[in-house]
Protein backbone atom coordinates (compact mmCIF):
# COMPACT_ATOMS: atom_id res chain seq x y z
CA UNK A 1 0.00 0.00 0.00
CA UNK A 2 1.38 3.33 -1.00
CA UNK A 3 2.04 6.57 1.54
CA UNK A 4 -0.30 8.10 -0.59
CA UNK A 5 -3.51 5.33 0.18
CA UNK A 6 -2.70 5.20 3.69
CA UNK A 7 -3.68 9.17 3.59
CA UNK A 8 -7.06 8.32 1.92
CA UNK A 9 -9.37 8.30 4.59
CA UNK A 10 -12.04 4.65 4.17
CA UNK A 11 -14.61 6.17 6.75
CA UNK A 12 -17.24 8.14 5.24
CA UNK A 13 -17.85 11.57 7.44
CA UNK A 14 -21.32 12.56 8.59
CA UNK A 15 -22.44 16.29 8.46
CA UNK A 16 -25.81 17.74 8.38
CA UNK A 17 -25.68 19.74 4.85
CA UNK A 18 -23.90 20.17 1.89
CA UNK A 19 -23.92 23.03 -0.53
CA UNK A 20 -22.30 23.10 -4.03
CA UNK A 21 -22.81 25.27 -7.44
CA UNK A 22 -21.84 25.84 -10.84
CA UNK A 23 -20.68 22.38 -11.51
CA UNK A 24 -21.50 23.06 -15.44
CA UNK A 25 -21.81 19.25 -16.31
CA UNK A 26 -22.00 18.98 -19.99
CA UNK A 27 -19.06 21.17 -20.59
CA UNK A 28 -15.31 20.50 -20.98
CA UNK A 29 -14.11 22.09 -18.00
CA UNK A 30 -16.27 20.66 -14.97
CA UNK A 31 -13.91 19.13 -12.92
CA UNK A 32 -16.17 16.36 -12.42
CA UNK A 33 -13.73 13.45 -10.83
CA UNK A 34 -12.93 15.83 -8.52
CA UNK A 35 -16.07 16.54 -7.24
CA UNK A 36 -17.25 12.77 -7.54
CA UNK A 37 -14.36 11.71 -5.14
CA UNK A 38 -15.31 14.95 -2.78
CA UNK A 39 -19.01 13.41 -2.75
CA UNK A 40 -18.31 10.11 -1.81
CA UNK A 41 -16.35 11.02 1.21
CA UNK A 42 -19.82 12.41 3.22
CA UNK A 43 -22.82 11.07 4.36
CA UNK A 44 -25.05 14.22 4.85
CA UNK A 45 -28.53 14.63 5.73
CA UNK A 46 -29.53 17.44 3.41
CA UNK A 47 -27.54 18.43 0.16
CA UNK A 48 -28.38 21.77 -1.56
CA UNK A 49 -27.30 21.81 -5.91
CA UNK A 50 -27.12 25.49 -5.57
CA UNK A 51 -28.20 26.39 -9.65
CA UNK A 52 -26.04 25.86 -12.67
CA UNK A 53 -25.60 21.87 -12.30
CA UNK A 54 -26.27 21.67 -15.63
CA UNK A 55 -25.10 23.54 -18.26
CA UNK A 56 -28.15 24.75 -20.87
CA UNK A 57 -26.40 27.12 -22.65
CA UNK A 58 -23.80 24.72 -23.44
CA UNK A 59 -25.59 21.58 -24.59
CA UNK A 60 -27.69 23.83 -26.68
CA UNK A 61 -24.48 24.17 -29.02
CA UNK A 62 -23.25 20.40 -28.87
CA UNK A 63 -23.41 17.65 -26.85
CA UNK A 64 -20.17 16.58 -24.31
CA UNK A 65 -20.97 13.98 -21.64
CA UNK A 66 -18.04 12.23 -20.93
CA UNK A 67 -18.29 9.08 -17.96
CA UNK A 68 -17.40 11.07 -15.18
CA UNK A 69 -20.60 13.84 -15.56
CA UNK A 70 -22.33 10.56 -15.33
CA UNK A 71 -20.84 9.35 -12.14
CA UNK A 72 -21.82 12.78 -10.66
CA UNK A 73 -25.42 11.94 -11.42
CA UNK A 74 -25.46 8.74 -10.54
CA UNK A 75 -23.66 9.86 -6.76
CA UNK A 76 -26.70 12.23 -6.46
CA UNK A 77 -29.35 9.44 -7.02
CA UNK A 78 -27.12 7.21 -4.93
CA UNK A 79 -26.97 9.50 -2.23
CA UNK A 80 -30.41 10.36 -2.36
CA UNK A 81 -31.93 6.71 -2.16
CA UNK A 82 -29.69 6.06 0.88
CA UNK A 83 -32.27 9.12 2.52
CA UNK A 84 -30.32 12.61 1.89
CA UNK A 85 -32.28 15.25 0.90
CA UNK A 86 -31.34 16.52 -2.45
CA UNK A 87 -33.21 20.30 -2.77
CA UNK A 88 -31.53 21.44 -6.75
CA UNK A 89 -31.98 25.20 -6.68
CA UNK A 90 -31.80 26.52 -10.18
CA UNK A 91 -29.60 28.84 -12.18
CA UNK A 92 -29.27 30.43 -14.64
CA UNK A 93 -27.76 28.07 -16.95
CA UNK A 94 -30.09 25.69 -16.30
CA UNK A 95 -32.86 28.33 -16.38
CA UNK A 96 -34.85 25.47 -18.45
CA UNK A 97 -35.91 24.10 -15.32
CA UNK A 98 -37.44 26.75 -13.86
CA UNK A 99 -40.40 26.01 -15.23
CA UNK A 100 -40.72 22.93 -13.30
CA UNK A 101 -40.30 24.80 -9.96
CA UNK A 102 -41.87 23.07 -7.10
CA UNK A 103 -41.49 19.37 -8.77
CA UNK A 104 -40.64 16.79 -6.13
CA UNK A 105 -39.44 13.22 -7.45
CA UNK A 106 -38.96 11.15 -4.46
CA UNK A 107 -36.44 12.69 -2.10
CA UNK A 108 -35.14 15.01 -4.70
CA UNK A 109 -36.95 18.39 -5.23
CA UNK A 110 -36.82 21.50 -7.65
CA UNK A 111 -36.89 24.88 -6.42
CA UNK A 112 -35.90 28.63 -7.62
CA UNK A 113 -34.91 29.72 -4.08
CA UNK A 114 -35.40 27.69 -0.58
CA UNK A 115 -34.87 28.91 3.10
CA UNK A 116 -32.38 27.05 5.36
CA UNK A 117 -32.18 26.93 9.15
CA UNK A 118 -28.82 25.98 10.58
CA UNK A 119 -28.74 23.09 13.77
CA UNK A 120 -28.09 26.67 15.77
CA UNK A 121 -31.41 28.56 14.67
CA UNK A 122 -29.64 30.75 11.63
CA UNK A 123 -32.33 31.11 9.21
CA UNK A 124 -30.27 31.69 5.22
CA UNK A 125 -31.74 32.24 1.91
CA UNK A 126 -29.80 29.74 -0.21
CA UNK A 127 -30.44 31.09 -3.71
CA UNK A 128 -28.10 30.81 -7.08
CA UNK A 129 -28.07 34.42 -7.41
CA UNK A 130 -28.41 35.46 -11.29
CA UNK A 131 -30.94 37.50 -10.18
CA UNK A 132 -28.53 39.81 -8.27
CA UNK A 133 -26.39 40.18 -11.87
CA UNK A 134 -27.40 43.13 -13.40
CA UNK A 135 -25.53 41.76 -16.43
CA UNK A 136 -27.09 38.16 -16.50
CA UNK A 137 -30.56 39.79 -15.95
CA UNK A 138 -30.81 42.70 -18.37
CA UNK A 139 -28.34 42.27 -20.81
CA UNK A 140 -29.03 39.24 -21.89
CA UNK A 141 -26.32 39.29 -24.97
CA UNK A 142 -23.89 40.79 -23.18
CA UNK A 143 -23.86 37.75 -20.27
CA UNK A 144 -23.20 35.32 -23.38
CA UNK A 145 -20.16 36.92 -24.75
CA UNK A 146 -18.63 37.35 -21.80
CA UNK A 147 -19.67 33.98 -21.04
CA UNK A 148 -17.25 33.07 -24.55
CA UNK A 149 -14.64 35.06 -22.80
CA UNK A 150 -14.47 33.09 -19.87
CA UNK A 151 -14.75 29.90 -21.45
CA UNK A 152 -11.27 31.00 -22.82
CA UNK A 153 -9.98 31.22 -19.79
CA UNK A 154 -11.19 27.94 -18.78
CA UNK A 155 -9.22 26.53 -22.02
CA UNK A 156 -6.17 27.82 -20.50
CA UNK A 157 -6.90 26.47 -16.97
CA UNK A 158 -7.24 22.77 -18.25
CA UNK A 159 -3.77 23.14 -20.22
CA UNK A 160 -2.12 24.61 -17.64
CA UNK A 161 -3.35 22.18 -14.69
CA UNK A 162 -2.74 19.22 -17.29
CA UNK A 163 1.04 20.27 -17.36
CA UNK A 164 0.81 20.85 -13.68
CA UNK A 165 -0.02 17.53 -12.74
CA UNK A 166 2.66 16.02 -15.08
CA UNK A 167 5.17 17.68 -12.58
CA UNK A 168 3.37 16.60 -9.34
CA UNK A 169 1.59 20.40 -8.76
CA UNK A 170 -1.64 20.68 -7.37
CA UNK A 171 -4.76 22.24 -8.76
CA UNK A 172 -4.40 25.67 -9.22
CA UNK A 173 -7.13 28.25 -11.52
CA UNK A 174 -5.63 30.30 -13.64
CA UNK A 175 -8.78 32.00 -14.28
CA UNK A 176 -9.77 32.77 -10.52
CA UNK A 177 -6.17 34.03 -9.98
CA UNK A 178 -7.60 36.60 -12.67
CA UNK A 179 -10.87 37.56 -11.20
CA UNK A 180 -8.72 38.76 -8.05
CA UNK A 181 -6.39 40.90 -10.55
CA UNK A 182 -8.73 42.75 -12.46
CA UNK A 183 -10.08 45.77 -10.79
CA UNK A 184 -13.80 45.42 -12.58
CA UNK A 185 -14.06 41.87 -11.84
CA UNK A 186 -13.34 42.78 -8.66
CA UNK A 187 -16.34 45.58 -8.62
CA UNK A 188 -18.59 43.22 -9.86
CA UNK A 189 -18.18 40.87 -7.62
CA UNK A 190 -18.38 43.33 -4.74
CA UNK A 191 -21.21 44.75 -6.29
CA UNK A 192 -22.85 41.45 -6.33
CA UNK A 193 -22.07 40.60 -2.59
CA UNK A 194 -23.57 44.06 -1.28
CA UNK A 195 -26.75 43.50 -3.74
CA UNK A 196 -27.76 40.09 -2.54
CA UNK A 197 -26.61 41.37 1.66
CA UNK A 198 -29.47 44.03 0.98
CA UNK A 199 -32.45 41.58 -0.09
CA UNK A 200 -31.36 39.34 2.45
CA UNK A 201 -31.08 42.08 5.19
CA UNK A 202 -34.56 43.49 3.88
CA UNK A 203 -36.24 39.68 4.40
CA UNK A 204 -35.23 39.58 7.98
CA UNK A 205 -33.10 36.52 7.51
CA UNK A 206 -29.81 35.87 9.10
CA UNK A 207 -27.70 35.26 5.90
CA UNK A 208 -27.78 33.89 2.18
CA UNK A 209 -26.05 30.82 0.59
CA UNK A 210 -25.59 31.51 -3.36
CA UNK A 211 -23.41 30.89 -5.96
CA UNK A 212 -23.33 32.35 -9.91
CA UNK A 213 -20.22 34.03 -9.56
CA UNK A 214 -17.67 31.09 -9.18
CA UNK A 215 -15.93 33.46 -5.89
CA UNK A 216 -16.04 30.82 -3.05
CA UNK A 217 -16.33 32.96 0.26
CA UNK A 218 -17.30 32.94 3.81
CA UNK A 219 -17.67 36.63 5.32
CA UNK A 220 -19.79 39.18 6.88
CA UNK A 221 -21.47 42.15 4.65
CA UNK A 222 -23.15 44.35 7.72
CA UNK A 223 -25.30 41.90 9.87
CA UNK A 224 -26.08 39.80 7.28
CA UNK A 225 -23.35 36.12 6.75
CA UNK A 226 -22.60 36.06 3.18
CA UNK A 227 -21.31 32.41 2.15
CA UNK A 228 -20.49 31.61 -1.59
CA UNK A 229 -20.06 27.95 -2.63
CA UNK A 230 -17.67 28.92 -5.34
CA UNK A 231 -18.04 26.37 -8.20
CA UNK A 232 -16.21 23.04 -9.53
CA UNK A 233 -14.81 24.35 -12.78
CA UNK A 234 -12.47 27.03 -11.26
CA UNK A 235 -11.86 26.74 -7.51
CA UNK A 236 -13.62 23.33 -7.11
CA UNK A 237 -15.12 24.35 -3.55
CA UNK A 238 -17.99 23.67 -1.58
CA UNK A 239 -19.55 24.77 2.05
CA UNK A 240 -20.15 22.07 4.86
CA UNK A 241 -22.19 22.55 7.77
CA UNK A 242 -21.12 20.45 11.13
CA UNK A 243 -23.83 19.36 13.38
CA UNK A 244 -23.10 22.49 16.05
CA UNK A 245 -24.37 24.63 12.86
CA UNK A 246 -21.20 25.90 11.97
CA UNK A 247 -20.39 26.23 8.25
CA UNK A 248 -16.94 25.30 7.09
CA UNK A 249 -15.58 26.15 3.13
CA UNK A 250 -13.82 23.48 1.67
CA UNK A 251 -11.42 23.96 -0.98
CA UNK A 252 -9.53 21.21 -2.99
CA UNK A 253 -6.77 23.07 -3.53
CA UNK A 254 -5.88 23.41 0.28
CA UNK A 255 -6.84 20.10 0.55
CA UNK A 256 -4.11 18.82 -2.00
CA UNK A 257 -1.73 21.34 -0.04
CA UNK A 258 -2.49 19.97 3.20
CA UNK A 259 -2.38 15.94 2.08
CA UNK A 260 1.27 17.05 0.28
CA UNK A 261 2.12 18.08 3.49
CA UNK A 262 1.11 15.29 5.68
CA UNK A 263 2.66 12.55 2.78
CA UNK A 264 5.56 14.79 3.15
CA UNK A 265 6.29 14.07 7.58
CA UNK A 266 5.06 10.56 6.67
CA UNK A 267 8.17 9.78 4.05
CA UNK A 268 10.29 12.02 6.57
CA UNK A 269 9.83 9.54 9.31
CA UNK A 270 10.18 6.78 7.70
Amino acid sequence: MSSAQRMTPTKKQRVRTLWISDVHLGTRDCQAEHLAGFLKRYHADRIYLVGDILDGWKLRSGIYWPQAHTNVIRRLLTMSKRGTEVIYVTGNHDEFLRRYSSLLLGNIRLVDEVEHTTADGRRLLVIHGDQFDVITRYHRWLAFLGDSAYEFTLTLNRWLNYWRSRYGYGYWSLSAYLKHKVKTAVNFISDFEEAIAHEVHKRGLNGVVCGHIHHAEIRWIGEVEYLNCGDWVESCSALIEHWDGSIQLYRLAEEQAQHAAALAAVETAA
